[in-house]
């Protein structure tokens, strides 16, 4: 089997799963069924064709049970599986946008803060696997960053 990265965006609909040999992406799937769903899915596809080498993950801000799920998904496969789990933000998925909480409440990042700002109109913000994987973008600390704003 070929060995693989494998990387997930899985903070809104739909959730991103791409692999990638040798830092190039050379497979991708946008999937709009429930994370719980979907990445089970997905992961069992992927197994039949592939061995995973690491796993990369956007650890939040975004959907708190998309976020909780992955995380606990993903954590349990590199525990059982024996290989590496990095994370980063999800800003590096979308150019730096903001990333919708709830309402008008969005999520941003100045200073590398993460703090919520309102705004009066919607704003439009769309993850996308990088074409290259960027490994320096992610680290070790996989504790995912659910920030529930207060309501």
């Amino acid at each position: 089997k070929k060995a693989v990265d494998v990387v997930i965006v899985a903070l809104s609909s739909p959730l991103h799963v791409g692999l990638y040999e040798d830092t190039v992406l050379i497979e991708q799937y946008s999937l709009s069924e429930q994370t719980s769903e979907a990445l089970p899915q997905i992961f069992e596809k992927i197994s039949k064709t592939y061995r995973v080498k690491q796993l990369f993950f956007a650890k939040g801000p975004g959907s708190f049970m998309s976020i909780k799920v992955s995380y606990i998904f993903l954590k349990t496969l590199s525990i059982t599986l024996g290989i590496p789990l990095y994370a980063t933000d999800g800003f590096t998925f979308n150019g730096g946008a903001p990333i919708k909480a709830m309402r008008q409440l969005y999520f941003v990042k100045e200073d590398n803060t993460i703090v919520t700002k309102i705004f009066e109109t919607p704003q439009n913000s769309f993850f996308e696997l990088p074409k290259v994987l960027d490994k320096t973008c992610f680290d070790e600390n996989t504790e995912p960053l659910y920030m529930l704003p207060a309501v």
